[in-house]
């Protein structure tokens, strides 16, 4: 039985390495396969409960644990620029800070942020 076992396993191994051995070798993936791979980065940041930082904006409550996202205050080049409202903070980059019902929580850290941000008092967005 145990001959039959090796003969059975050498002839899968040839025939696994004759098939191997007939496919050309890939230049590196397609567009469609990067395309593919991209999708599924972003469907994975989306399941993993992070929001695009052009829909971080409405109410927002400042936690220092279990945030919806962590962002770290910068003074150039930020992923967005927050204006503070006092309500009505409806668009891009417009937050108003509250203690309760927030629409996202959010940590502020001093490294390995989500996103970087800026303080700014007009032209709020992201770029």
């Amino acid at each position: 039985m145990q001959q039959s076992m090796k003969y059975a396993l050498a002839l899968l191994t040839l025939t696994f390495a004759s098939l191997v051995g007939l496919q050309p070798c890939p230049e590196g993936p397609s567009k469609a396969e990067m395309f593919a791979l991209e999708l599924t980065a972003c469907n994975e940041a989306a399941a993993a409960g992070k929001p695009d930082k052009c829909k971080l904006f409405g109410k927002i409550k400042a936690v220092e644990s279990f945030p919806d996202v962590k962002v770290e205050v910068v003074s150039s080049f930020p992923d967005i620029k927050v204006q503070l409202m006092s309500s009505f903070a409806d668009e891009p980059g417009e937050w108003t800070m509250v203690d309760s019902f927030p629409d996202y929580k959010v940590q502020f850290v001093d490294s390995f942020p989500d996103y970087k941000i800026k303080y700014v008092n007009s032209f709020p967005g992201c770029d």
